[in-house]
């Protein structure tokens, strides 16, 4: 066991190396369909994983705005990477708070006309290690599937039309993998419907998160083949993956010109406060994936769960 341990972590370290020389390696001009012009918005951006994106996006040479949902905080994240030399705004934003959206939406509107990428990170975790309590399932579902799909729809009238295609990455979890061998819903029916393109839909999802969410307000959650492990997160995350196959599919038909391309990926164990800093991957390398789907070139890839750069089964 401990060969095995070893040779998956030495596989772990020799593909971060490869991310990490992959982003030192400059897109060449034909590669680059965006400009200073092109405005990226990054929930949950004051810090961790939405910092770093904001910052590497910025880095690549687009306008950024940074959201969060404390002005302040929000204001200080961003005067450090304007201090740094990136074109950076920010503005107050809580997913929970439809007249907060509202307020951004029209904001976007005034200044900018529009947004061309939309990175979905604000998210919530109240279990760190090895606890599992489910006390906050109800905000850690309506922050992370909810507030993503407040923002996805909307966000996707203010996308703006371009040869390239506008583009939307959910920031997911491989702990809401539906056939993940040790973290999965065990209902087998269920997992089969959240699996097939032809019987997953909105209204399915939804009501599986009703149904977890009556079960956790009855005490019967531990009784419903849920996730064993961080059950309210990997729910809302499972939610989250399989939302963006829902409206990749939605949005397949539109003409060229008018492409939104979206797709969801897995940060790993990652150094912020979210694990209590215990993970193992920093917020540079973990926000890699999330700006390489947002920046893809010449690939139409839609629908899609990444990790590290590579596709991986729901």
């Amino acid at each position: 066991m401990t060969g095995k341990k070893e040779k998956s972590k030495e596989r772990k370290e020799k593909r971060l190396q490869e991310i990490s020389l992959l982003r030192t390696i400059p897109y060449s001009d034909h590669q680059r369909w965006w400009s200073e012009e092109t405005i990226a918005v990054v929930t949950g951006a004051n810090r961790g994983i939405g910092f770093e994106i904001a910052r590497q996006l910025a880095g690549h040479g687009l306008t950024v705005i940074l959201t969060s949902r404390d002005t302040s905080v929000g204001i200080e994240a961003a005067k450090v990477l304007q201090e740094g030399g990136f074109n950076v705004d920010v503005h107050q934003l809580d997913v929970l708070d439809h007249e907060s959206i509202s307020a951004f939406i029209e904001w976007i509107k005034e200044k900018y006309g529009g947004i061309d990428i939309l990175v979905n990170n604000a998210g919530v975790n109240y279990n760190l290690g090895s606890e599992n309590s489910v006390e906050f399932a109800r905000q850690v579902v309506d922050t992370n599937y909810y507030g993503t799909k407040r923002m996805i729809k909307a966000m996707i009238p203010l996308m703006r039309p371009s040869a390239a295609g506008a583009r939307i990455v959910n920031v997911s979890s491989r702990l809401g993998k539906l056939n993940g061998r040790r973290n999965r819903i065990e209902d087998e029916t269920l997992r089969k419907e959240l699996n097939g393109l032809d019987t997953l839909s909105e209204e399915l999802i939804d009501r599986t998160l009703s149904t977890f969410l009556q079960q956790v307000e009855d005490g019967t959650w531990e009784l419903g083949g849920w996730p064993k492990a961080f059950t309210d997160y990997s729910v809302s995350k499972l939610a989250v993956n399989a939302y963006t196959r829902v409206v990749a599919k939605e949005l397949s038909d539109r003409p060229e010109g008018e492409k939104i391309y979206i797709n969801c990926y897995c940060p790993g164990w990652v150094k912020t406060a979210m694990t209590g800093w215990a993970g193992s991957i920093s917020a540079e390398d973990a926000a890699d994936t999330g700006v390489w789907l947002a920046l893809l070139p010449d690939e139409a890839v839609t629908g899609k769960f990444f990790a590290e750069r590579r596709e991986v089964n729901f």
